[in-house]
């Protein structure tokens, strides 16, 4: 009896785990079809069924910036001061045809070998600007003028859009996020640059200008992580530099060595500073300190050297 006990417990254990085991095999199998058919099906939704053999080349969003090594093995705030500033006050292409706002110092580059000059030509460019508080609209004026179609974004108009001397304003400006899903819709007057595009249905924009009173930092790194560069052929950027910036942490030589991590992004891809302009009527003010001379503002333009605007 002991013996009989023994094999009918044995092979009570054998069946149970290959029932577990047949239990788990079916429960998987669907799984896995279920995962790769609704993968192929939200493609042929988007139609987009035909890249599928190129998913390899497909962007994918960055969670943070390389950071560059530190100025010197000091890690103080004047070493990496006097790199960011030199960075900042020395082009690195030279423009022949600049068109300088003498108030503000914005610029476009009209240089022939770039290719905003022709699309102006052909009627074909678009612009996108963005302010917080005082701005000047000279050269979006002179852009609307010379065949670009102007939108301006300005999150205190009363009306959500509307057309004022050749330019379309927006009641809408730029963020390096979206906002809560929670948040009523009247009240969405910040988004994401790429969010931004994707409603409005632009591919892409020839002329990017944004004075975001401090929130530039942040704005700019979302633009790199997402790639949104990309679609951008020049960008005009005034950058604030008398405190660390919106959600920009750290000590201060941490604080400068990120700034400069994030222009050296825009170098990565492709981007060349053709113009500088230092607003000397404002406080010589670096994060908080007198160092170097340095203004509290700089107006910045850069160029994407691949830029074809297709």
């Amino acid at each position: 009896m002991g013996l009989l006990l023994r094999v009918a417990l044995l092979l009570t254990i054998v069946c149970v785990s290959v029932r577990v085991y047949l239990e788990m095999a079916r429960t998987d199998a669907p799984a896995l079809r279920t995962t790769w058919t609704g993968r192929v099906g939200l493609e042929k939704r988007e139609g987009k069924d035909e890249e599928l053999p190129k998913q390899q080349h497909r962007k994918v969003h960055r969670w943070r910036i390389e950071l560059q090594p530190w100025a010197k093995q000091s890690h103080s705030l004047e070493d990496e001061a006097k790199r960011f500033l030199r960075y900042i006050t020395t082009p690195q292409v030279s423009c022949m045809s600049p068109h300088v706002d003498p108030d503000g110092g914005w610029a476009v580059c009209l240089d022939p070998k770039y290719s905003l000059t022709h699309k102006m030509q052909q009627k074909h460019c678009r612009v996108y600007s963005f302010g917080l508080g005082p701005n000047t609209r000279n050269v979006e004026q002179y852009l609307a003028t010379s065949g670009c179609k102007v939108h301006i974004f300005d999150p205190s108009l009363k009306e959500l859009h509307q057309q004022r001397s050749e330019m379309w304003l927006h009641r809408l400006s730029v963020d390096w996020r979206d906002p809560h899903p929670a948040v009523i819709a009247q009240r969405q007057n910040t988004k994401k640059l790429a969010t931004i595009l994707n409603d409005f249905g632009h591919r892409q924009v020839d002329v990017l200008k944004a004075d975001m009173e401090s929130a530039e930092w942040k704005i700019l790194e979302n633009l790199i992580l997402e790639g949104v560069l990309d679609f951008v052929g020049q960008l005009l950027l005034e950058i604030h530099l008398h405190w660390a910036g919106f959600e920009v942490a750290g000590d201060d030589p941490s604080v400068v060595r990120f700034w400069f991590s994030l222009l050296k992004e825009l170098e990565h891809a492709n981007f060349r500073l053709f113009h500088v302009h230092s607003d000397r009527a404002l406080p010589q003010i670096f994060l908080h300190k007198n160092i170097l001379n340095a203004s509290s503002a700089y107006t910045l333009a850069w160029v994407n050297t691949r830029w074809t605007g297709g």
